[in-house]
């Protein structure tokens, strides 16, 4: 509770009725206090290093300062779990009890990726039950994880960028441009054929509760699952190009299509490849680069495919939007209740608001996460 007591205020309100408020959580206070207790950490220092340049140790440089990651420590939340194994083996994704988890990492949401690790061992009930697929565009990360977590299960997949780079078109954003965006069309393809199933998660979030409660979801005969938002204006993730062509707009026509964010999602592998769902994405891609249906980047595609056909989970796993708006300055209010995940998408991020001393008051709920350190 220490970090709580260092806001003042509105600030300071907020934070403990998102901490105190059962209302506002899933776990019991003592859980979600838990969460924010220093002593988990081990402080020793990973020098990070002109521009993204890892050492062996995993350090790494970049022009301007020294940038540090702390080391977590090893979680043990419960004595119900199995002691994890000495050395992390390629072999072990294919163990049934594993959770599967997949998130990318690359230089510019490092940060971000690192902290949401952070929050699923905090928070799993069986940390080390969870398998981490880390897809990755550029190389030399890997010693950086394994300072990080040294006890972490995991494996770095590389995505060519070139698999995708004919496909992409501008975005009314250049960030939703990246081509690792796009590594999540591709999950099936990349991962071991043993893994069944998996959850994706974005690089802007942060979990607060047992990642095994979303994990254990049922799909029923959907191939994917993610909280759908059905009060959303759905025709404006399309251009009026799209709407007026019928060969195209017809596509939603025996369907009742709602909006889901992409960056929390439960993904069934064996139905995926057999529907290779990859290819019908890729389609959608080829038409867009002629025909200019959409503007939002790698969303619209898993709409056309996906919507209406989507196993709804409940909005506590993703409770999306709060990176607000940085030009307009703009922050946002948690929706109303229970949380399991924050997540802020959006074009605000908690780490570039804190370290330019204008945070939104909900960016203190993602510090605690932080292994993030800056030195001169």
């Amino acid at each position: 509770m220490l970090w709580i007591i260092r806001f003042s205020g509105f600030f300071s309100a907020a934070m403990l009725m998102i901490v105190l408020s059962p209302s506002l959580q899933s776990f019991p206070p003592a859980e979600a206090i838990r969460s924010s207790h220093h002593h988990h950490l081990d402080y020793s220092y990973l020098r990070l290093p002109p521009p993204v340049l890892l050492s062996d140790s995993g350090s790494m440089v970049r022009a301007g300062g020294r940038l540090n990651f702390r080391k977590a420590s090893a979680f043990r939340n419960s004595n119900e779990c199995a002691s994890p194994s000495a050395k992390t083996q390629i072999g072990d994704a294919c163990d049934p009890n594993l959770v599967h988890v997949a998130i990318t990492l690359d230089v510019e949401y490092l940060r971000g990726s690192i902290a949401a690790v952070h929050s699923v061992l905090q928070h799993s009930l069986c940390p080390e039950s969870v398998f981490f697929h880390f897809l990755v565009s550029e190389t030399n990360l890997e010693a950086l994880v394994q300072s990080t977590f040294p006890q972490l299960k995991f494996r770095v997949y590389y995505f060519d960028p070139r698999m995708v780079r004919s496909l992409i078109s501008t975005s009314v954003r250049q960030a939703l441009e990246q081509p690792l965006n796009y590594a999540r069309n591709y999950l099936a393809d990349l991962l071991e054929t043993c893994v069944e199933r998996v959850i994706y998660l974005d690089s802007d979030l942060v979990v607060v509760d047992d990642i095994s409660r979303l994990w254990t979801t049922s799909l029923g005969s959907r191939t994917i699952g993610a909280p759908e938002y059905c009060h959303a204006n759905f025709t404006k993730y399309f251009t009026p190009a799209f709407w007026s062509d019928k060969r195209l707009s017809g596509t939603f026509d025996s369907r009742k299509p709602c909006y889901f964010n992409t960056g929390v999602m439960v993904i069934d592998l064996i139905k995926w490849r057999r529907g290779r769902y990859t290819k019908r994405i890729e389609k959608w891609m080829e038409i867009q680069k002629n025909r200019r249906i959409y503007e939002l980047g790698s969303l619209p595609p898993f709409l056309l495919v996906f919507a209406g056909h989507v196993a709804p989970i409940e909005h506590r796993w993703n409770q999306h939007g709060l990176g607000g708006d940085n030009v307009k300055g703009s922050c946002r209010d948690l929706h109303s209740g229970p949380v399991s995940l924050l997540h802020w998408s959006g074009s605000g991020k908690p780490w570039l608001r804190l370290d330019s001393k204008r945070p939104c008051p909900l960016d203190a709920l993602w510090s605690p996460y932080d292994l993030y350190g800056h030195t001169k």
